[in-house]
């Protein structure tokens, strides 16, 4: 039985995609939805932005409050709670390095925009072929 899906979240339909799924397929599982902050690099404007801050933690929370704040509204419009969290570095490597505290993981088939697809990679196909625990992927 499936009691803890952990669900990776960017501000992609397909990602939204991926929680009504959970939500749907996993009822009565605890569900914890994962924004990562991505690291700073040439591609990323926002992460460079948040390295500059005093405190990067807060200001990660503050960016990815939108990305939950939707999360939330989704999950309310199925009477269910979620849980929250904010990872920091590479996206792939964030999900499967927590991915083995949960009983599976439900991630959106892509997001970001194409540049960040060429250059950052595949997210969703990494943490297939890497996940310690099942994962459904979600068109």
């Amino acid at each position: 039985m499936i009691s803890r899906v952990l669900v990776p979240m960017d501000d992609s339909e397909m990602a939204e995609r991926a929680l009504e799924y959970a939500l749907e397929a996993h009822p009565d599982a605890e569900i914890t939805v994962l924004h990562i902050v991505g690291e700073p690099s040439p591609m990323m404007g926002e992460a460079i932005g948040l390295s500059l801050e005093d405190n990067f933690e807060d200001a990660a929370e503050k960016q990815a409050s939108e990305v939950l704040d939707r999360a939330r509204e989704i999950a309310e419009a199925y009477e269910k709670e979620i849980r929250t969290d904010v990872g920091w570095g590479k996206p792939a490597k964030v999900i499967i390095n927590r991915a083995e505290d949960f009983d599976t993981v439900v991630v959106g088939s892509h997001g970001g925009s194409l540049a960040e697809r060429l250059f950052v990679g595949n997210v969703a196909q990494t943490v297939f072929r890497r996940s310690p625990v099942p994962v459904t992927v979600v068109r």
